[in-house]
């Protein structure tokens, strides 16, 4: 498996808590509005306990950062919506394409 570079790693590391707390900042702001809904309290809170067990399994709450998993964590962030393909923008070209060709080939 290829790895990305030593930069490109570096960069990861210190992009992804960035990341991982604008995504955790949106999901409150969701949470909260539903809370805020008209719906009876007992249904808000069984519906809450599903949404944050299910959000609490995706890479932007929770992620075991490893090397050889960059290319596809990266791919899995983007299509949960975490990141963009422009947030990847100060990453290598070579990064880049190994993301965009995973995404393709993922469709």
């Amino acid at each position: 498996m290829v790895e990305p570079s030593k930069q490109d790693w570096k960069l990861y590391r210190e992009k992804i808590g960035i990341w991982q707390e604008h995504y955790m900042e949106n999901l409150v702001r969701e949470y909260a509005d539903y809370l805020q809904s008209d719906l009876p309290a007992s249904v808000k809170f069984w519906e809450m306990e599903k949404r944050i067990n299910r959000d609490r399994k995706k890479l932007g709450v929770c992620i075991e950062l490893r090397k050889s998993d960059v290319f596809r964590d990266i791919t899995r962030l983007i299509q949960e919506k975490v990141i963009t393909i422009d947030d990847l923008k100060e990453f290598s070209d070579d990064l880049k394409e190994m993301v965009t060709l995973i995404l393709k080939e993922q469709k």
